[in-house]
């Protein structure tokens, strides 16, 4: 069974090739969402038989998740592919997650705030885990922005 986890909220775009969940190829790449996955999946899709893809939808860039979200969904429609989506704390240890300006999304008590960055803030890149929890996945995968309309 391969599961592809993609995380294009961030650069480099990481996207993770699982076999039984266990991590077994890495891709990471600088650039715009938008031109680079249409080229990875282009060579994922001759490569492996996938099952299902997942991808971060919440919190993050609106565009690289509106970006990934339809062309994502496309590819999973197209091949039958089961999509999946999960959070962008999964894969920075919790950590703050760039929002808008000078603000950042934080997790606090499984709810998502905005605030501004504190000073004995960390924040952890993204990684890519060695093996896949899939019980943290969801199959409601539209996008979840947490900003409201200006």
């Amino acid at each position: 069974m391969i599961d592809i986890l993609v995380i294009s909220i961030s650069t480099p775009i990481k996207i993770g090739i699982y076999e039984n969940s266990v991590l077994i190829e890495e891709i990471e790449k600088d650039g715009m969402t938008s031109n680079l996955l249409p080229i990875i999946f282009k060579d994922l899709l001759k490569k492996y038989k996938i099952d299902s893809i997942t991808y971060v939808n919440t919190p993050g860039s609106y565009m690289a998740i509106k970006v990934a979200y339809v062309f994502l969904k496309t590819v999973c429609i197209v091949n039958n592919i089961k999509l999946n989506a999960a959070s962008g704390f999964l894969f920075n240890e919790n950590s703050p997650i760039k929002a808008l300006g000078k603000k950042y999304f934080f997790n606090k008590n499984d709810k998502i705030i905005i605030d501004f960055l504190e000073e004995k803030s960390i924040i952890s890149d993204f990684k890519l885990p060695k093996y896949l929890d899939k019980t943290k996945f969801s199959s409601n995968t539209l996008p979840i922005y947490n900003l409201p309309a200006v």
